[in-house]
């Protein structure tokens, strides 16, 4: 009987998703993730299951190496930067994510962070909950420009939501569309003539601090930085420097490197920087959805035929298929 581990904090024994596994035969293990995990608790949660169907855990080579048995990891969302995906494929695990799950949930959320930057409605609500009774101007959407950095499925559904708002939409992609609600432009274009900067992208070694100092100095000074997608992405040093400088108006960041925030990360007190605690994607339709597809994605891959896997089609020595 093939056993499962689930680490996903919003599943749990005996939900919608559980029953599905169970009821296809597989045994269940539940190990949410609340917080960052060692490699040893990470190799003994993986001890003896087939396959895992997990938040953002660091899976790495030594402990993708230390849990033989396993042959198939679906991610809960659509970043898979936490695995070792190169390790995974030599090892012929076959890795998954869910692509466009929660592109819908983010690209509201990216409109509401749009939306508080412009009113400073954070700022407010602290000085109103301090006793005080902010009234200064805030700006409106209508008019304004944004810019998009990455094309993927919630920055094309942020798109005509920001039409709609009467904003003028660039992208910077490398993998252009047509026809789209927005002109692609070169990066640097974007980032001078844009007002508000929404980061959509993949992190990789290429985009890993793409928002550094020198990007940061391209932007207007009224302009803000949002970021939903990762935020290794954006180089909190120069991000905490150019705010606080007021070379740029502000950000409000879903994501940070490290996370949860560290107490004494430079982010902390910075006016104009706002954090969120990554819930772009975390509304009960898309939580559903995902755990759901997810769970579909994981029967699939350990019947040796995985629909939405990066890797699959890499792998020249598959761990044996397992059946429940």
């Amino acid at each position: 009987m093939a056993a499962v581990l689930i680490t996903t904090d919003y599943l749990a024994p005996g939900d919608e998703v559980d029953r599905y596994l169970t009821g296809l035969g597989f045994t269940t293990r539940h190990d949410p993730m609340r917080g960052p995990r060692r490699p040893e608790q990470l190799i003994a949660a993986l001890a003896g299951v087939d396959g895992a169907l997990i938040a953002n855990e660091p899976l790495s080579e030594r402990v993708l190496r230390q849990a033989p048995q396993l042959r198939a990891v679906v991610r809960t969302g659509v970043g898979y930067d936490s695995v070792d995906v190169p390790a995974a494929t030599r090892l012929g695990i076959s890795v998954s994510n869910l692509p466009g799950v929660n592109s819908n949930a983010v690209a509201e959320y990216t409109m509401a962070l749009l939306l508080a930057q412009a009113r400073r409605l954070a700022p407010v609500a602290a000085g109103v909950a301090a006793g005080h009774w902010p009234r200064a101007d805030g700006h409106e959407l209508r008019g304004k420009t944004l810019g998009l950095i990455g094309w993927g499925a919630a920055a094309q559904r942020v798109a005509p939501l920001a039409v709609a708002f009467g904003m003028t939409v660039l992208c910077h992609t490398n993998v252009p569309t047509r026809p789209a609600q927005a002109r692609f432009v070169t990066l640097d274009e974007l980032l001078r003539a844009a007002d508000f900067v929404s980061v959509h992208t993949a992190l990789t070694d290429r985009t890993r601090h793409l928002i550094d100092a020198a990007a940061l100095a391209r932007m207007k000074p009224g302009a803000h930085l949002v970021n939903t997608a990762r935020g290794a992405i954006v180089d909190e040093t120069a991000l905490a420097e150019a705010v606080g400088a007021g070379r740029i108006a502000g950000a409000a960041l879903d994501v940070v490197d490290v996370e949860p925030l560290p107490a004494r990360n430079v982010l902390r007190g910075v006016d104009g920087i706002t954090v969120y605690s990554h819930m772009a994607g975390q509304t009960a339709e898309a939580r559903r959805a995902a755990g759901v597809d997810g769970a579909r994605e994981l029967v699939a891959a350990l019947a040796g035929h995985p629909r939405s896997s990066v890797n699959a089609h890499l792998i020249t020595a598959p761990r044996s298929e397992v059946h429940p």
